[in-house]
């Protein structure tokens, strides 16, 4: 995979050419809020390098792969989402169109936070 593609949206994001509200950042990962989200908590996690999707992940992004599920729950419980288990939070990655895959760099959906209307 090439470390950037010039046409991609989260490569321009990465470069700082489109501003983000930044959650996390290192020499590999960044973490920005969605612009569009469907919980109270919900933050996106990029790889830096340009990978399309998750089915062009090869064995040399094991350990990349394996930050970003580490580093989720804590950013998760940073950014507002209650503690397991009564809190929680979901993450998603849609891979390819049929997948529901919008922007084609591989991404991480990390949602949750308080919802009041699921209280029973």
């Amino acid at each position: 995979m090439s470390p950037s593609d010039p046409q991609c949206l989260f490569c321009k994001i990465v470069e700082g050419k489109i501003p983000s509200r930044k959650v996390y950042e290192d020499e590999e990962i960044l973490a920005f809020h969605d612009i569009h989200p469907w919980a109270p908590v919900h933050f996106l996690m990029i790889p830096k390098a340009h990978i399309p999707s998750m089915a062009q992940v090869e064995p040399q992004h094991a350990a990349l792969l394996g930050r970003l599920m580490t580093l989720a729950p804590r950013l998760a419980l940073q950014e507002g989402c209650n503690p397991y288990p009564a809190g929680g939070f979901r993450m998603v990655v849609n891979t390819g169109a049929e997948g529901g895959q919008e922007v084609p760099h591989l991404h991480v959906h990390v949602m949750g936070g308080p919802r009041p209307w699921l209280k029973g």
